[in-house]
Formats: structure tokens, C-alpha cells, sequence
């Protein structure tokens, strides 16, 4: 086991975003699911970038780009674990359907599936 520095030693610092895939014209759904079912912000793209498809969503230090692939297939044990502060009550109110977990003692969380079928875990926040 490796031993662990304290926070100002350590040179890395956070995850900037993660990027999950979608499929081609898939950005109204994805919409729908991230800043309609989720409570993301949708955030613009550079220009540059928005060409290419796809969207990106934020919610305080949070940030999760959408990404089109042409030969997409869904990412089903790869995944973001995203965080947050009420999450049963918001999973009993979203009516999404979740898969919960008590394999980590002591973390609330379950997992999700977007729209296209990627995974997504939710892990209940301080």
C-alpha cells in the first residue's frame, strides 16, 4: 500500500470534467436527461468545439462534457461517480430507475443509466 501524502505535497489536484459519449444527434436527449432529470446547467462550448457536437453541463465545481461519437456503444462499467446532497430523496423523486449498493461501508450510492445507456453512479454528498 502506498502511503499518503498530505494535500499540499500531492501534485495532483482534482478532475477538471469528465467526458461521456453519445451517440450521433443525441444532444436533445441528453439535454433532457442531464439538465432536466439531473438539475445540470447547460454551459456553452467554445466555438471551436461546438461544431463537433455534443454538450456540456456544470453544477458548482461539477463538470461533465458530452461528447458524439459516430460508432458509439454505451460505457456500462466505465463511469463518472457524480455527488450530491439529498440523493435518495432525489432518486425517490426523479423516478429514475437505481440500482443501490452498500458493497463500500459507510457510502450512500447507487447507479443510473443515462438515455444511451451509459453508467452513472451517485454517491450521497456531505
Amino acid at each position: 500500500m502506498s502511503e499518503q501524502l498530505d494535500d499540499t505535497t500531492e501534485p495532483w489536484l482534482a478532475i477538471d470534467h469528465v467526458q461521456i459519449a453519445i451517440p450521433v444527434g443525441g444532444e436533445a436527449a441528453a439535454r433532457e436527461f442531464y439538465a432536466g432529470v439531473l438539475g445540470l446547467r447547460e454551459v456553452p462550448k467554445p466555438p471551436v468545439m461546438a461544431a463537433r457536437g455534443g454538450c456540456w453541463f456544470e453544477s458548482g465545481a461539477l463538470r461533465v462534457h458530452l461528447g458524439v461519437e459516430a460508432d458509439f456503444r454505451p460505457a456500462r462499467k466505465a463511469h463518472p461517480a457524480l455527488v450530491r446532497r439529498g440523493l435518495r430523496a432525489f432518486i425517490a423523486a426523479s423516478g429514475l430507475s437505481a440500482t443501490w449498493s452498500d458493497e463500500i461501508p459507510g457510502t450512500v450510492r447507487c447507479h443510473i443509466a443515462d438515455p444511451f445507456g451509459n453508467r452513472i453512479e451517485l454517491i450521497e454528498g456531505p
